[in-house]
């Protein structure tokens, strides 16, 4: 190897500064965000939520549009093949596979997701917004949004809603961004006794992102056919009787089919703890309601609860892809209630299973299609 010069250890040193001056601009310590990380690092780590009343955002101002990315996926790899048993898991648990806890396997929490700087209190109540490239942040809303406008940005956010909605997309608009915001919900209030039903509801046919957001109170958190769901904590569902006397079913995840986009769930803590005989639905629900389920990928989640983990679609679902799972054992021993996955169809076309177990290390492989 030639011996470098002096000036190369020069180069070196100077690149190494360099690049530490630019890791501190966009890194924090627990409960602060440094104040000069601007809108355009999105991707900026997370440093946990805080409630200290500061600058507010500003509506109607053109925000920078820059492009979040998920997170890496964390660095765990699956466990041994084996034959799937009626439960949907099977095989002897492999500890090295195995995972105590969302933290402990590099999945989102609460000192992830949530507002990276202070928030100033806003009772907006059911606030429109209809100015395009809207930017709302820093902001402590005692309400709801309500979106008619395109490109809209909602960062660094803390959304308490008694409305059945956190954040709506009307049809007809796209662009709608969610990033680093609290969504939660007043239990108890609302139109249907309690129902306060989508922290995110996109009635549109574009695409919208939701990252790095704390998700928690509502029966159906994230609901949308097209999106982008990545590096998110949704906890705590609260099941609730309807105006119709009826347990509302709860989802982390929902999707009603006859999408016309892709629709993909990466890197997310999906907890659903809601009882068999309170309502429970699914972690992630991919059901043919209004149309075919199709063009959805489930990457490197935590996935816990429901009355199955997973629905995976049903009959004639295609290009769903299921890979590198990690199923959760915390409320149920095979996931959800009844099992970790119903409804695969595992002949359409280019559907995948991959790489999906346990928490204690356990493979999952989909039960027979009927």
């Amino acid at each position: 190897m030639s011996r470098r010069t002096g000036r190369d250890r020069f180069a070196g040193l100077l690149l190494a500064g360099v690049l530490a001056v630019l890791a501190t601009a966009c890194s924090g310590s627990a409960g602060s965000a440094p104040p000069d990380c601007p809108d355009s690092a999105l991707t900026c780590p997370a440093s946990g939520p805080t409630g200290t009343p500061g600058t507010p955002g500003t509506p109607g101002t053109p925000g920078t549009a820059g492009t979040a990315s998920p997170t890496a996926a964390p660095g765990t790899s699956p466990g041994p093949t084996a034959t799937a048993g009626a439960d949907g898991a099977s095989g002897k648990p492999t500890s090295q596979a195995a995972c105590a806890s969302p933290a402990a396997c590099g999945f989102p929490g609460a000192r992830t997701t949530g507002p990276r700087i202070p928030l100033t209190p806003h009772n907006t109540g059911n606030l429109s917004v209809r100015e395009n490239g809207t930017v709302i942040r820093g902001w402590d809303i005692t309400g709801s949004l309500d979106i008619y406008a395109d490109d809209v940005t909602v960062i660094d956010t803390r959304i308490t809603s008694a409305n059945w909605w956190g954040v709506n997309l009307r049809p007809g608009h796209k662009g709608l961004r969610i990033l680093h915001t609290t969504i939660t919900a007043v239990p108890g209030k609302g139109p249907d006794n309690g129902g306060v039903d989508y922290a995110v509801s996109n009635m549109g046919t574009s695409s919208i992102e939701v990252g790095w957001c704390d998700v928690s109170v509502f029966g159906d958190a994230l609901s949308m056919g097209q999106g982008d769901i990545h590096d998110n904590y949704v906890h705590d569902i609260a099941p609730f009787v309807n105006q119709s006397g009826e347990w509302q079913h709860t989802n982390a995840v929902i999707s009603g089919g006859g999408n016309t986009g892709n629709l993909v769930i990466r890197h997310n803590t999906l907890l659903n703890p809601t009882g068999l005989q309170q309502g429970a639905s699914g972690s992630i629900g991919l059901f043919a309601d209004t149309g075919v389920v199709r063009n959805v990928t489930v990457d490197h989640n935590w996935i816990a609860g429901g009355a199955y983990a997973l629905y995976g679609g049903a009959t004639g679902a295609t290009g769903i892809k299921v890979t590198d799972n990690v199923f959760s054992t915390q409320y149920h021993p095979a996931s959800g209630g009844y099992g970790t996955v119903a409804h695969w169809n595992a002949d359409g076309a280019g559907n995948e299973w991959r790489g999906n177990r346990l928490s204690d290390g356990r493979p999952v492989q989909p039960e027979p299609s009927s």
